[in-house]
């Protein structure tokens, strides 16, 4: 199934919600607790999700980290990939974020893979305005989607067309066992994007399909209690 195409002005107007298994951007943006997970699982997700909607074979996957990144989260863990990528995984280490914008802005280029998924800490100087803006062209060029995890980053200028705000959510209670791991859940901000207006999901990976539902206010109007909320 191919993603759908929004013309000119349904973009403008924003007359489309960005929904999974509608697609996204070549180029998206994660930002994400270097404390969790959920960065690289999320940008995982969502390209998944992607790769899904666009259709066609499986390609490999390269996942390109600074050193940085590797000692906040460590390294990717092929056995818990899903089985069609574990095969597929081209993982490169860069001692610098200038080395890992290269290996992602020639990953971009490549269109032998399905995807590029990078990860890069902090607010780095190499990572300017006008690198984001490279990344952004070699995939649009080329049309690799290509996802950057940014860890404890404050939201600085970019070309990215798709940025998230992301970070991790309880996971509704296993059905048949309480004491199971729950599935990966996430609380995920839309803050920027070209095609789609703003919005807040909860965003779920059952393994087979990523799901978008309303974020759950019900905590909020708990602790606000009789008072406004404007008195907090």
């Amino acid at each position: 199934m191919s993603s759908p195409v929004l013309s000119l002005g349904e973009a403008r107007l924003g007359a489309v919600r960005w929904r999974p298994g509608l697609g996204g951007a070549r180029h998206g943006e994660i930002f994400a607790s270097g404390t969790e997970a959920s960065g690289a699982a999320a940008a995982l997700a969502l390209a998944l999700d992607g790769l899904c909607a666009e259709g066609g074979e499986p390609k490999d996957v390269l996942w390109v980290q600074d050193r940085a990144s590797l000692r906040l989260t460590g390294r990717p863990y092929r056995a818990g990939l899903p089985k069609v990528l574990q095969p597929r995984l081209i993982h490169v280490l860069a001692e610098t974020c200038e080395d890992a914008l290269f290996a992602l802005e020639e990953g971009a280029r490549c269109q032998e893979l399905g995807c590029v998924i990078g990860e890069v800490a902090g607010n780095p100087k190499a990572l300017d305005f006008t690198a984001s803006r490279r990344l952004s062209l070699a995939a649009e060029k080329y049309g690799v989607p290509l996802y950057l995890v940014r860890y404890d980053a404050e939201r600085d200028l970019s070309s990215a067309r798709m940025r998230w705000d992301v970070r991790a959510a309880i996971s509704p209670r296993p059905r048949w066992n309480g004491d199971a791991p729950g599935l990966p859940t996430w609380q995920a901000e839309l803050f920027r994007a070209r095609a789609y207006p703003p919005g807040t999901w909860i965003l779920q990976d059952d393994g087979t399909r990523l799901t978008a539902a309303a974020p759950d206010h019900g905590d909020l109007a708990a602790a606000a209690g009789d008072r406004s909320l404007a008195a907090r």
